[in-house]
């Protein structure tokens, strides 16, 4: 499988810290770029952000229009088939960007993988299997998909992992309900996870930030 492509910023030279950021549904990797300055402090050591772009497909939900999307998505009712193929496809796409950080110095315990809405899912179904403990995963206004494998996929090396997740407590794509169900089984497995919710919807919240700017800085060290 080839290497997506992606937008990427380097904060300082020789990153210490790499922090890989998934897009969501539609938008590409640019869409989060402009959040560095105002996440990064200038105390942190050097970090990179990779931005991938997500491959282009048809959306069933979006009437089968083509968009960047890293799986399909049938139906938004609970219960609803899901696309597993495509959500493992993603994670082998993420395993190959977490390859390449390895290769330019940069080893799994000091990457974070992050992601909004179905990036969030991403990040949260690649971390959470991963085979080497991660510095973290941060799961922005999502939920988790295919749980009902991770009980008997999840690794090791990352029970213990840091979760931030934020969601919008008027979210109108990915309710709030769904976050929360989502949260429960990940507790129920045993995972910690830093749970805030923000008055906002489908979004990101400036508090939420400045949390998140918290969160990754006690990651750095």
């Amino acid at each position: 499988m080839s290497l997506l492509p992606a937008v990427e910023n380097e904060t300082a030279a020789n990153p210490l810290y790499s922090i890989i950021w998934l897009h969501g549904l539609g938008a590409d990797g640019h869409d989060f770029a402009p959040i560095v300055p105002e996440l990064v402090s200038p105390d942190w050591p050097a970090l990179r952000f990779v931005f991938p772009h997500a491959p282009v497909r048809p959306v069933t939900i979006n009437n089968s229009m083509a968009m960047r999307a890293w799986y399909d998505i049938y139906s938004f009712e609970p219960g609803a088939p899901q696309d597993e193929q495509g959500t493992r496809e993603a994670i082998t796409q993420v395993e190959a960007l977490i390859a390449r950080e390895h290769e330019r110095g940069v080893p799994s315990e000091r990457i974070l993988l992050a992601g909004f809405s179905q990036g969030g899912a991403i990040a949260l179904a690649a971390g959470l299997r991963h085979a080497r403990k991660l510095a973290g995963v941060i799961a922005l206004s999502t939920y988790l998909p295919i749980a009902h494998t991770l009980a008997g996929e999840r690794s090791a090396a990352n029970t213990g992992v840091p979760i931030f997740w934020g969601h919008g407590s008027f979210d109108p794509v990915v309710v709030l309900q769904r976050g929360v169900d989502s949260r429960t089984a990940l507790e129920a497995l045993g995972y910690k996870v830093d749970w805030h919710t923000y008055p906002m919807p489908h979004a990101v919240h400036p508090e939420e930030i400045a949390d998140l700017r918290r969160w990754i800085g006690e990651r750095l060290r």
